[in-house]
């Protein structure tokens, strides 16, 4: 009889659905601790998921970089006059550079066709709450890491339907040379990310990345903030180090 319920026992956990696992959850202890073994730069991170959201100096804010063209593409593809149309392709030959490689002439152009009243509708929508534009000089826009994780989370809706598939390839497909960071941390088979970077021309004062990972319908948003690190390949080097110990163990 003993042998009998330990049998049925066995079966019965087998039987548990895939998605009745345990959630995963972001390794924020060692992160943090990561993060004070950096001797240069300050560091602010947060990550989303469904089950909540948990970071580190999540609402210090910093100037955004080229984090803002992530913004800029979201905020023209929502403009009235956009949303329901195809793109020309003069709109594509700025929006694909800015968000691909990360050209300032085209955020320049995209700017332009925004405003600050594009952006700042963009943030109330996605609840920012510190988002600050700043002009001419938009690289000094601020931000913060837990505006940025809802707003990466929420990324491809905010968008609309008709460009959603546009804007995520742009997002997916970053060049191989800016894949740095995040783009460098192996993500289990299965995992799709998108994200953009900002690292102020490369002179280390500024090495920023925010990202959504999806795998099916389960999505992940990390934006992890850096200022002041002294040199691009230090920066780059905390971020890396930033991603992997919070994406530890990531499953769906």
């Amino acid at each position: 009889m003993k042998r009998l319920l330990v049998v049925c026992v066995l079966v019965a956990s087998l039987a548990v659905p895939a998605s009745a696992a345990a959630p995963w959850y972001p390794h924020i202890r060692k992160a943090r601790s990561y993060a004070k073994t950096r001797h240069a730069g300050s560091i602010s991170f947060q990550v989303k998921t469904a089950q909540g959201a948990w970071g580190y100096r999540v609402k210090h804010t910093q100037p955004s970089a080229s984090v803002l063209k992530a913004m800029l593409l979201v905020a023209y593809l929502r403009k009235s006059n956009v949303r329901h149309r195809a793109l020309t392709s003069n709109e594509k030959s700025v929006l694909t550079p800015m968000i691909r490689r990360s050209s300032n002439s085209a955020a320049n152009t995209a700017i332009g066709w925004v405003g600050s009243g594009g952006l700042y509708r963009l943030a109330h929508a996605a609840h920012m709450k510190h988002f600050s534009f700043a002009y001419p000089i938009w690289g000094n826009s601020r931000i913060n890491a837990q505006d940025q994780a809802g707003y990466f989370y929420e990324i491809d809706k905010l968008m609309p339907k008709r460009h959603r598939r546009y804007g995520m390839y742009l997002l997916k497909h970053v060049v191989k040379s800016q894949r740095w960071g995040i783009g460098k941390v192996h993500l289990p088979k299965g995992w799709k990310l998108y994200f953009k970077g900002g690292w102020g021309s490369g002179t280390g004062h500024i090495d920023s990345q925010v990202a959504l990972l999806t795998h099916g319908k389960t999505r992940v948003s990390v934006a992890v903030l850096t200022l002041d690190d002294g040199s691009h390949a230090y920066g780059k080097e905390t971020l890396r180090g930033i991603f992997k110990r919070l994406l530890r163990g990531l499953h769906p």
